[in-house]
Formats: C-alpha cells, structure tokens, sequence
C-alpha cells in the first residue's frame, strides 16, 4: 500500500478524493481535541483504500477541505468505514451539516459476528491480523505542529489495518446471513437527526425523575440556555452548570438571583454576576411543558417482585446460552431493561420482533411462558422444549398464573405479579 506524504493542500486532497471515488469503500478516522471546547477541533483526518493511504492536515493554512466532504456526504457509490465511528461522524456533520452515506462500523459489525460487545481499535487489529498496534501517540495532543513522523505513522495506521480487515469481516458477514441484522444499526449511526444539538432539545440528555410538566419546563429552559451558553463560548456544557445543577435548580427554583449562591455546585459569585442573571431571565420564562412533549411513560407490566426478578435472570441466563451457542455479542440481541419488561408482562418489545425475534425472542417469550426449560447437556446448559403433558403439571412460572383474574401473592410478602398481557408476540414481519 503506498502511504502519501502529509496533505497540506487543497490541490493534493482533491487529487487524492478523485482516485479514491472510484473505489468500493475507503476506511477513515479522525483525530480531534474537545477536552477544552464544546465544538470538538479537527486536527487531523485519514483515510485509506486498499491501494493507498494518506493523512490530511485540516489546519494546514489555506486548505479547502470540500473536497473531502464531497467523497464523504455527496458519492453514495462508495462505502465509508469507520471503526467506532459515532465521534468521526458528529465532526463531519458540524463541518458539513451532513452525515457520511452509505456507512459501515466494523465495532458494530464485530457484534454481529463474534461475543465483542464493544471492542476497540487495537484488540480488532490483533484479533483479525495478528499485529499489535502501537499505543504511544494515543494521548498526543494532536493539534500542536509540526506532527512528528511517530504520530502521522500512528495515525495512519487506524485506517491501513481497516482497509485489510473489513474485506474479511464483510466475508464472514455474508457467510452467515446476518448482514441484514446490522442494517438498522448503520441506519442510526448516519442519521443526522443524532448530532443535530439545538438548545431547545438538550433537556432530553439530563436524567431527570418524574413527569411533572412544571419541573421538566424549568428544566428545558435551563439546558436551552446553557447549550445556547456553551455553543456562544465554545466550552463544555459541564463548564458552565453540571446536570445535576440544572436538575435541582428545576426541581427548587430559587426565588432570587442571590439564592444562586446557596445552590450546591454553583459559587458565590452567581449571586450577582451577569451569567447568573441569565440563568435567573431563562428560569423566569420557562413555561409547563405541554402534553405533547412530556416523555412518554416507561413501558412496564406488573411490578417484577421477587418471582419475577428470578423470571429476569432466568432470561439473562438464556441471553448468555444463546449468545454463546451462535457467537454473536449479547448487547446485539437485547438489554437488560428489556428482559425485565418481557418477564413483568410487556409485549410490544424489540425483541419480539424481526430477526431478533427469531433468534433469542422467540425463545425467550417460550421461556417466560413456561413452554420451555434449561437442560445440562454434557456439562453445558441448553434449552429444551417442555411437552405439553409437562407443562400442565409444572410448578414454575407461568404468565397464566398470574393474570388480573387470578392475582398471586407468590412470595407470601404482599407482591403480586401480574403477567395477563395475553396479547402474544409481534410476529417478525415478512
């Protein structure tokens, strides 16, 4: 593969993006500096065929880089690989608006075909080639210049040893069928709506108890203004106010701007500086949210108690068995929180629907119906499934035996629960 000097100008980058267009994908990745901003800084970009590979220098004086975001946004003919591609993608839709199309991860792919549930850059590459991928420049400050060789080589290395490897992972892809299964994953990681940061929508990414519309209306007004503060400044939000300031600040409001000062993880100087006036003119127009934008209410059935606890792990248990049996990586298939919706009762879930259905949901529905059973098998567990005869004379769970009609107190300390939802799976569509 021939490696290119360092690209410092927009005549050399247009030539390069010119002969990668004519190929089926480019790996690429990006090394930035967001420590101290909110924007995060573009210091260097890299990206790679199989034929060749360059780094290009985005700070580099008079450099166009339109070029770049025209093979990126604008040639669908060309597939753009990433590897934990989420932070590449949010820079060059800051620069562009724009998301890269069609896309690929190979750490989201990895879970499709192997137990890795988030595997970096370096266990990737020994994985896959048996090379071991020199960690010294990690922590470089990347925006300082000149770049030495160590660094550029090290950079460079993020895209070389990618071009090599996702032929074979898009091999092995295909060799087991489960191409599809990834389709709605990329999807969400080019969808530009998750890197769009408008100050009216940050409320949503603070934790916040409860759905009193008063409260998260106060809150909306305060994460807008110190998303609107933060972008103005180009600091980090948490430079400003953490969540968990916002989050009490919404919930107790002070009466004046010199009760600022008695507010945990603000300072005194809020009583009376001109950041604390805002933040009071922000607090004072902040309305009830609407109906419309309270958030929805969490998906549950009956509350879990103790049975229904043991009903989740019996799940979590059969996630692990199955995730074994057909290497693939759990966090794929379903989370935890799922689980313990499908065992309290609910229905309308992820799981049972599409592919996941029919490779962990439909078991896993079985399970909690009490229509299957765990099994030791030459000393490894596996699933079985119950005859019917069996399944009348059991004594174990059963979403029938704790229906509305016929509440249970199974653990003699008060708790019911309640798994009537006899609306049955979502069958997978087509």
């Amino acid at each position: 593969m021939k490696i290119h000097e360092l690209i410092t100008t927009t005549e050399a980058l247009a030539e390069l993006c010119e002969r990668l267009a004519k190929s089926d994908f480019v790996t690429v990745d990006t090394e930035f500096m967001r420590e101290n901003t909110y924007w995060p800084e573009l210091c260097l970009v890299q990206i790679a065929n199989q034929e060749e590979a360059a780094a290009i220098d985005p700070l580099a004086e008079g450099i166009d880089l339109k070029p770049l975001w025209d093979l990126m946004c604008d040639n669908d003919e060309v597939l753009k690989v990433f590897h934990a591609g989420g932070q590449d993608v949010e820079i060059v839709h800051n620069f562009t608006g724009k998301t890269p199309h069609p896309i690929f991860d190979t750490q989201i792919a990895s879970m499709a075909i192997s137990q890795s549930e988030q595997i970096g850059y370096a266990n990737l590459v020994e994985s896959w080639l048996g090379i071991t991928v020199d960690k010294g420049a990690r922590f470089t400050d990347w925006s300082r210049r000149p770049l030495t060789d160590r660094q550029i080589e090290y950079a460079i290395g993020d895209v070389t040893h990618l071009a090599t490897i996702f032929p074979r992972m898009l091999k092995k892809l295909i060799k087991t069928g489960r191409g599809g299964w990834l389709d709605a994953e990329m999807d969400k990681l080019s969808d530009p709506a998750n890197y769009v940061n408008e100050p009216g929508e940050a409320w949503k990414r603070i934790r916040q108890q409860g759905r009193n519309p008063a409260v998260l209306g106060r809150l909306k007004a305060l994460a807008a203004w110190r998303e609107s503060e933060a972008q103005h400044k180009n600091i980090p939000r948490g430079r400003i106010v953490r969540d968990e300031t916002l989050s009490d600040i919404a919930g107790h409001p002070p009466k004046s701007q010199a009760d600022l000062a008695k507010v945990r993880g603000l300072s005194n100087a809020w009583r009376d500086n001109d950041i604390g006036k805002r933040m009071m003119k922000a607090l004072e127009k902040a309305e009830p949210l609407s109906k419309d934008e309270l958030p929805a209410k969490m998906k549950r059935g009956a509350p879990l108690g103790k049975e229904g606890a043991l009903v989740a792990d019996l799940l979590k248990l059969l996630l692990k068995i199955r995730a074994r049996e057909i290497d693939v990586a759990s966090r794929l298939l379903t989370r935890t929180e799922e689980m313990e919706a499908l065992a309290a009762g609910v229905r309308d879930l992820p799981i049972l629907q599409g592919w996941r259905y029919e490779v962990f949901g439909k078991d896993a529905l079985e399970l909690v119906e009490g229509r299957t059973a765990f099994a030791v098998k030459r000393g490894k567990l596996h699933m079985t499934h119950m005859e019917k005869s069996a399944q009348d004379e059991s004594d174990g769970f059963d979403a029938e035996d704790f229906s509305d009609e016929d509440p249970a107190d199974v653990d003699g300390d008060g708790e019911n629960i309640d798994g009537g939802d006899d609306r049955g799976a979502k069958q997978p569509a087509g």
